[in-house]
């Protein structure tokens, strides 16, 4: 039973280093540009991303910005608006990889972002990234431990990045006008992304809590990065698009 509790606690642990590294490095800093790490802080969350999710931060950046592009209109690669709630929370994933079809949908929306020598050696090989971080899984908890570990990770990681979207567009408090909503409970759990509402009003800001009440676990390690000269913030207040909602 110990052995159990151990796996579950790595899942969790390995679950919440991906979501924490997804929010600042992925979305944060790649996506919107909204912080910038020091070289080799970014190498490191770059590779754990690798090792944790297999995902090549072009090709995520990419989806995203066309998301912020068609935000629940047509053209959104993941709108549950559109879709329905339980296709995006279930399928999430799938939305994505059926996005990623379009081959012309990276030169357009990550046209910045273009691979370089670490890429093309290492981190667009996600298999790869994926059977390194299982297999080191396996290797501190056993085989039949380590891989029951990875597969619940896989399913919570996936799970809450769906619920990013699928909650994030139906249901939760609106302090700004737009489609998408704040969800403090969700944000706890996302490292701050259930502020969903926030993002989408000021998409540039490193900080997605906004107003009173509202916490940011993300913007947490931002600001201890920050502090010790490791994190440059592109401002330090939220650029709004829209006004706040009476």
């Amino acid at each position: 039973m110990l052995h159990v509790a151990l796996a579950v606690l790595a899942a969790f642990g390995v679950t919440q280093l991906a979501i924490f590294l997804t929010t600042v490095y992925l979305h944060r800093a790649v996506s919107h540009r909204a912080v910038r790490f020091a070289p080799p802080v970014a190498f490191a969350m770059r590779a754990v991303i690798w090792l944790t999710t297999g995902i090549k931060p072009r090709e995520w950046a990419a989806v995203h910005r066309k998301h912020h592009a068609y935000t629940d209109v047509a053209g959104d690669p993941h709108s549950p608006v559109l879709l329905g709630f339980w296709p995006v929370q279930a399928g999430n994933v799938v939305l994505y990889r059926k996005a990623l079809k379009d081959k012309g949908l990276v030169a357009r929306y990550a046209r910045d972002l273009a691979p370089d020598a670490w890429d093309r050696l290492l981190f667009d090989r996600a298999w790869l990234g994926l059977g390194l971080g299982i297999t080191l899984l396996c290797v501190v908890f056993g085989w039949q431990l380590g891989l029951a570990a990875a597969a619940l990770h896989t399913v919570v990681y996936l799970q809450l990045n769906s619920a990013i979207n699928a909650v994030g567009h139906r249901r939760g408090r609106q302090p700004w006008p737009g489609t998408s909503y704040n969800n403090q409970w969700l944000a706890w759990l996302t490292a701050g992304e259930g502020l969903h509402n926030n993002h989408h009003a000021a998409p540039t800001s490193a900080r997605l809590a906004l107003g009173r009440r509202e916490i940011d676990p993300g913007w947490w390690l931002i600001a201890a990065l920050r502090r010790v000269g490791l994190a440059n913030v592109r401002h330090d207040e939220a650029r709004l698009k829209v006004a706040a909602t009476a």
